[in-house]
Formats: C-alpha cells, structure tokens, sequence
C-alpha cells in the first residue's frame, strides 16, 4: 500500500479567498470552539477519526456554505463525512448548521481539500464531491483550477474501485475542461447512460444556496466511478 503523503510535502499554493466578512460573536466562538472538537487531522486512517457506527468515508472539498454536506451526512449516517474548506465564513455558516444539529459523523478542514486527499490511504474514500468550484475562467488561471491530471491520479488512487466521483459546475468553460479530463484519465468511467444523466440532478443531490442565488447558467451533474483496477 503507498505511503501517506504528509500534507506539508509539496505544498501547492492555494488560490480564492480565505477571509471575508467579519464574523459574528456566535460564529467567531464556533470557528474557536466547535472546529476544534471536529477538526479532521490528515493523514492515516480516515476511519479512525469517526465514531464506530461509521463504515465509510465519503470527502466533499469546497462545500460553501454546507448545505448538501449536511444533508449527505443526515441521509448517511453510515458515512463519514469530510469537508474541505479554506473560505473562514462558509466555515462558519456550516458550524451554525452543525451546532443546531445532533449529527455526530461530520469532521472538517479549514484548508486546500488537496492536502487531505494526498495524505489519504489506497482506496479509503468510497465518494468525492467538487460541487461548482471556482471556475477561474480565464485561461491562464486554469493551473488553479482543483481538478488537475494529477489531482486526478490522487483521487484514482484513495477512492475505492466503484466508488463515485461527483463534479457539478455552472461555467461554460470548465464543463468541456472536467469532461476532456476525466474521460481521459484511466482510472474513471462515466456513468451517463444520455443526456438526462448529466443535465439533470440526480435524487440524492440536494440543490446548494449557490445554486438558488448565484447560479451562472445551467448547471451539469457529473458522475463517475472509480474503475475496479489501475492500470500498471
């Protein structure tokens, strides 16, 4: 089995913002108090870091502000759910939501979901989610866009075979670029059968506040699967 990679080792530099707005007393004691008691540590087994009633990990890098992480970790209660995100307020608005809950199979990361995924063991994760990432439209930005080839060699390599893969964007620029990617690289099969398998939003993905209010055009549903063996 690969070695887990120590998320310091060939730190990227991370693009987008990190600060905003000024939080509130409540979210600021949150971000102090509440992150800590749940914050996921790279590296090792991802199990290890929930309760026992859960069987699987699933990893959602970039969650906004945590709405369809909530609600997959509320539906899945056997799932482990990770989400990455280094914006401090969507931080925040997912710590609210939390702290209103009883959910207790939830651990986050307040920063690039790369330095999880790259200190993650050979087929541990069993789905990933990049849900309307920054699209960076311009075409020298593109190297700052998460979804790489070898980002993608990564994630072929942490997820379990079968295990899903799930992209959603809204820029007419970064379809064609996930899509050429993905259908490229060995370690994934598209599981669109026609169109409706990409244009429309499957059951079990629930629409996210950036879908209901700033939502650029027609979003895209992607889904893929981990193929059961790499080639050598």
């Amino acid at each position: 089995m690969t070695e887990p990679v120590h998320p310091d080792r060939n730190r990227r530099k991370l693009y987008g913002r990190r600060k905003g707005p000024k939080l509130s007393a409540r979210q600021a004691g949150l971000c102090q108090t509440l992150l800590g008691e749940l914050a996921y540590v790279p590296g090792g087994d991802p199990l290890a870091q929930f309760p026992n009633s859960v069987r699987e990990v699933w990893l959602e890098v970039g969650f906004g502000a945590g709405e369809h992480l909530v609600w997959q970790a509320a539906q899945h209660p056997h799932a482990g759910l990770i989400g990455a995100e280094p914006y401090q307020m969507g931080m925040a608005k997912l710590l609210t939501k939390l702290e209103e809950s009883t959910l207790n199979n939830v651990r986050l990361y307040e920063g690039d979901g790369l330095d999880i995924v790259q200190a993650l063991p050979d087929a541990s994760l069993s789905r990933f989610f990049l849900l309307f990432p920054d699209p960076w439209p311009k075409t020298r930005h593109h190297k700052r866009r998460f979804l790489q080839m070898e980002t993608l060699d990564s994630l072929a390599r942490v997820l379990k075979p079968g295990a899903e893969l799930r992209f959603a964007t809204d820029d007419k620029s970064y379809l064609p670029y996930a899509l050429e990617r993905l259908m490229a690289h060995p370690g994934f099969d598209w599981l669109a059968q026609g169109p409706e398998g990409w244009k429309s939003r499957p059951a079990d993905w629930p629409p996210t506040r950036y879908e209901t209010k700033a939502i650029k055009g027609p979003p895209t549903f992607l889904r893929f699967a981990q193929k059961a063996k790499m080639p050598a």
